[in-house]
């Protein structure tokens, strides 16, 4: 959980500029054609004023911008007219309040659209703010959720008022491509648009922060009878891409529709081959969707795991024995696919928080030494936070209950689920899994695969730092093959998942469980190789330099 007053004040503004050389390639795409009405939804100091003024050919336009920061509009202003373009009026005010009256009377419409939208969350946005982001969506008869980003809204809003045959061209992150809270954008731009273009940069463009962003290029479509071609990505690396046209980036790769722009786009990130293979999978008579083999459930919700979660040290100081079951929730706690008496052992002897306090009896059974750790608890105001104050007492932890198998909510490489030998609990960093056919046992081995990694890279979503995380939609959509006739070796592939490399354990599994299917080795690599590609763009890193 992320708290407000841990944020930065640029974070807080999204206020993450533009750099000039990929402002000025923006630029050069609207340029093309001619526009005579452009927005910039959210301008900054005025870097594409700048852009626009170096490229030529916008002295004629007229450009209207936002800025809702009051000293960053004056630079924009002074910067627009220093520059000498008289046509740009720059306007300190909220852009989506504009938009919203723009939209709903019928109001100005523009020929392109430029910019860099605020990267900033839905719960770090003032109430008003918030109001207005939703009401966008409403708007559009669009289904909003309170995880959306601010950035979702000016994109939505900005395309609303582009006219047809329009350009809108963005900086916007990457998670544009895979997060479920922009699932309403992604459809809304497959709808109204005759092409997209994602550049896709395998470095980070903004300093100072993990967050990984992407060039839109959006093309609106003419008229309701125009074909919306779909979508293409231009994977780049470095900026040896801003030397090109503009308009042969746009042309470059192949649109792809159907699946890839009805949900996730991070299927345009794989070949053709790869897609049709997945497809074919997907319909074998012995490969699940998740949800139809198993139930996903979050974890134990404490409110406070520090207070809860507790190590060997803490338990002895206050006499918890009592109180204490045996937990886990960290990958550091489970390095393999067993959870078992030697692993709580061994985590115990680091220090770890193996212990998960559940007080369950009322306050007048409790121990002494229980009630003074309680009372340190509320020392610290633990009793007002939203979870523990919603509950009586607030540290009696409701939904308290093990599984034999549990699954960690992020990972590095591939997602795996974890056998619970010891009926150890798990927080809500951690999913509890219940089988709904068949043992905890054989899902738990046939679910490392070749297919399966790659299924959790195209439904997953990740995030600075290069960390895999679903959540339990995503993970109920998951692709598991279940060969009847399988035997996984639970103790070996434990064992292969500690001490060798990923793609060496997938590709093991691979014969195993997709050979068991009468699957192809090719095909298997061909999964294999899918997996790696988009695992190595989340990490940010080449084949080359992955296998060097």
């Amino acid at each position: 959980m992320k708290f407000i007053e841990d944020q930065t004040a640029q974070k807080l503004r999204g206020g993450y500029y533009t750099p000039l050389d990929l402002a000025s390639f923006i630029s050069r795409w609207v340029a093309e054609i001619n526009p005579t009405k452009i927005l910039e939804p959210s301008c900054g100091d005025g870097i594409f004023f700048q852009a626009m003024k170096d490229i030529g050919g916008f002295q004629a336009a007229n450009i209207i911008g936002f800025e809702l920061d009051d000293d960053e509009a004056g630079k924009a202003a002074r910067r627009a007219k220093e520059l000498g373009l008289r046509g740009i009026d720059v306007r300190a005010e909220d852009f989506l309040g504009w938009a919203i009256e723009n939209m709903a009377k019928g109001g100005e419409r523009f020929d392109a659209v430029i910019g860099n939208p605020p990267f900033v969350r839905y719960q770090f946005l003032p109430p008003k703010f918030q109001t207005r982001a939703a009401a966008i969506f409403d708007e559009l008869g669009l289904k909003f959720t309170k995880h959306t980003n601010a950035w979702v809204s000016f994109i939505l809003a900005s395309m609303s008022l582009l006219k047809p045959g329009g350009r809108l061209a963005m900086i916007v992150p990457a998670e544009i491509i895979h997060v479920t809270h922009a699932q309403s954008l992604r459809s809304y731009l497959g709808k109204e648009c005759r092409r997209l273009v994602i550049v896709d940069p395998e470095d980070l463009w903004f300093d100072g922060t993990l967050q990984g962003a992407v060039i839109l290029m959006a093309e609106k479509r003419s008229s309701a009878r125009q074909k919306a071609e779909g979508l293409g990505m231009v994977p780049v690396r470095g900026r040896s891409f801003l030397k090109r046209s503009p308009a042969e980036v746009f042309a470059e790769p192949q649109s792809i529709n159907g699946k890839t722009v009805a949900g996730k786009w991070t299927r345009a990130l794989l070949n053709l081959e790869t897609r049709e293979l997945f497809d074919e999978l997907e319909s074998h008579s012995d490969v699940h969707r998740f949800d139809d083999i198993a139930r996903v459930d979050v974890g134990i919700v404490t409110g406070a795991n520090k207070f809860f979660l507790v190590p060997d040290e803490t338990v002895k100081a206050y006499s918890l024995d009592k109180y204490a079951h045996p937990m886990f929730g960290r990958s550091e706690h489970c390095p393999g696919v067993i959870y078992d008496e030697r692993q709580h052992t061994a985590n115990a002897a680091k220090g770890s928080p193996t212990n998960f306090l559940w007080f369950d009896d009322s306050p007048n059974k409790m121990s002494a030494r229980a009630l003074q750790y309680v009372e340190l608890g509320e020392q610290e105001n633990l009793h007002t936070r939203y979870k523990c104050r919603i509950r009586a007492p607030w540290y009696k932890v409701p939904s308290v209950y093990s599984t034999e198998v549990g699954m960690l909510k992020r990972c590095h490489d591939t997602p795996r689920l974890i056998l619970n030998k010891i009926g150890a609990y798990t927080t809500d960093t951690a999913y509890r899994i219940r089988t709904r056919e068949g043992e905890g046992k054989r899902l738990v081995g046939c679910f490392i695969n070749p297919l399966t990694a790659l299924s959790a890279e195209l439904e997953g979503r990740h995030y600075g730092g290069g960390v895999l995380e679903l959540i339990p939609s995503e993970i109920e959509r998951l692709l598991i093959p279940l060969p009847p006739t399988v035997e996984v070796d639970l103790e070996a592939l434990d064992a292969s998942i500690r001490n060798r490399p990923t793609h060496e354990t997938l590709e093991r599994q691979g014969k195993i469980v997709l050979g068991a299917l009468g699957i192809s080795n090719a095909k298997q690599a061909t999964a294999l190789e899918g997996w790696r590609k988009l695992r190595d763009r989340r990490h940010r890193t080449s084949t080359e330099a992955v296998e060097a």
